[in-house]
């Protein structure tokens, strides 16, 4: 067992500082915070912190069972700062993904073709805004996802491949860079690789989502922790043939753990968004600044 599989609470902080040239009037948006419950973690605490002092806030389920809050704020203002705080229980085995190693890549198309009445097999099989299929995007799947390979065998390859083949740059890409661009300039970010791993499964046949959350970091040996200096992270999960969803991540070329935290899935980053929304005022500028803490507390609450 990996030290990283042992259950552990975190306090999960995330806070998000608009700053605007000219009064807001009007601010209204819908956010992505809340850690999800599942069967491998736990949100025991949950709370927004607004200012100013928002005039409505709401809660809801989405479609996608994510917890999503609604923040309206009609106080005039030039700053709005949310922040999230959670408190959050995390056990995640790592599964063994040569038990999928059963199924060839064909063999698993093939096996979720036999379940069409599955909806959310469906869902993240088909084409979403920006996961878009493409002949370059097809043209990379195909050169490690071949139709006989081992189906665990492959997914590490994919998640191999990426990791190696693209340079982890901030900047290189913005939320409207598209998955052939990426493929042409070989730079981007979490969220970029966990986009084109999905586009790569979903090109031949294989259900993908996009999760959105948390990965605790430790600081090099020596230095001091810095507040706000973790960040939101992304990675993705494939539905198998046994109907589980196995989670993996080639930013960092692992499969998630205990130290991830999922807030949120759904088929692409623009449904998951951890903050969105539109303001009314005459300023032409605004700037964002977003700090993450992911805090460990101690060992797990006996039994989880």
């Amino acid at each position: 067992m990996s030290p990283h599989d042992t259950a552990r609470t975190y306090e999960v902080r995330h806070r998000t500082h608009y700053r605007y040239d000219q009064p807001v009037t009007g601010s209204y948006g819908r956010t992505h915070l809340t850690p999800r419950d599942l069967g491998t973690q736990s949100c025991t605490s949950s709370r927004l912190e607004i200012a100013p002092h928002p005039d409505l806030t709401t809660s809801h389920v989405d479609h996608f069972g994510n917890a999503s809050h609604y923040v309206e704020v009609r106080t005039p203002h030039t700053e709005l700062v949310i922040t999230s705080v959670s408190t959050v229980i995390v056990r995640r085995p790592v599964p063994d993904l040569a038990q999928l190693d059963r199924w060839t890549v064909g063999g698993a198309v093939a096996a979720h073709a036999d379940q069409p009445d599955r909806l959310d097999a469906v869902t993240y099989a088909l084409p979403s805004p920006l996961v878009a299929p493409t002949a370059a995007v097809a043209a990379y799947a195909r050169t490690i996802l071949g139709t006989n390979r081992p189906l665990g065998e492959a997914l590490a390859a994919l998640v191999h491949g990426i990791h190696d083949g693209f340079t982890y740059e901030s900047g290189a890409t913005s939320v409207s860079t598209t998955l052939d661009e990426l493929l042409e300039e070989r730079a981007g970010v979490c969220q970029d690789f966990a986009h084109l791993a999905i586009g790569c499964l979903r090109s031949v046949g294989l259900p993908a989502r996009y999760l959105s959350g948390y990965l605790e970091t430790q600081p090099p040996a020596g230095a001091a922790r810095l507040e706000g200096a973790d960040a939101s992270h992304a990675w993705l999960s494939v539905l198998a043939p046994d109907g589980e969803w196995y989670e993996l991540d080639p930013t960092n070329d692992q499969q998630p753990d205990s130290r991830y935290v999922v807030a949120a899935w759904g088929r692409d980053y623009a449904d998951v968004t951890p903050m969105k929304g539109v303001i009314f005022t005459e300023g032409k500028k605004s700037t964002l600044e977003v700090g993450v803490d992911v805090i460990r507390l101690g060992d797990a609450l006996p039994g989880f």
